[in-house]
């Protein structure tokens, strides 16, 4: 089922209406949807290169504004409908662990999640649930999603389709050491 998912997904990349396609999948994968919008997005911007910061600016926009949906759900209705959603993708004995760490991490963890292949919606839906301040939350969005989207949208305007096998079978990959990095160099600079 995940494969035709997959697929669908990827063959609206063609289509005339693919702005609002993926728009809509970039707003609907932060809360509920579970395939990326990379699958469209690198497929678009390998058609139109010219495009390119557009379509990372359309997928960090929309990203965000999902985000704060699943933020909506975890606040409001947690139980009808995110116990429901975190129980569909395994998550829902984790994510009591997960609460009780994440008030006092909640940035980091909504930035990560934002940059790596880990659930964003689970994050959107935790940040709600545990009340993270909405400001910070939103602030950590923008800043992770847009990195993502415009580094792979930079990446393949660069380098072209040579690059889009690379990014696909690595991305996950590619954010995760970008991560630790980062939080690596923070973490050496409050030891210094």
């Amino acid at each position: 089922m995940l494969r035709r998912l997959y697929d669908w997904t990827l063959s609206l990349a063609a289509g005339p209406r693919a702005n609002v396609a993926l728009g809509t999948v970039s707003f609907i994968e932060s809360s509920v949807f579970p395939i990326p919008p990379d699958i469209l997005l690198i497929p678009m911007v390998i058609a139109k290169r010219e495009k390119a910061w557009y379509l990372a600016f359309l997928c960090t926009v929309t990203s965000v504004v999902g985000g704060l949906l699943g933020y909506f759900i975890g606040s409001v209705l947690f139980h009808e409908v995110a116990e429901p959603i975190l129980s569909f993708y395994g998550y829902l004995d984790k994510f009591e662990e997960f609460r009780r760490l994440f008030n006092d991490w909640g940035w980091w963890f909504v930035f990560f999640a934002g940059l790596t292949p880990f659930p964003y919606k689970v994050i959107t839906i935790a940040s709600g649930v545990t009340g993270l301040n909405l400001p910070i939350f939103v602030l950590s969005s923008i800043v992770s999603r847009g990195i993502r989207f415009f580094v792979v949208s930079a990446l393949l305007y660069f380098f072209g389709p040579p690059i889009r096998d690379f990014i696909e079978k690595r991305l996950g990959l590619m954010f995760t050491v970008f991560v630790v990095l980062l939080v690596g160099g923070f973490a050496a600079i409050k030891l210094l």
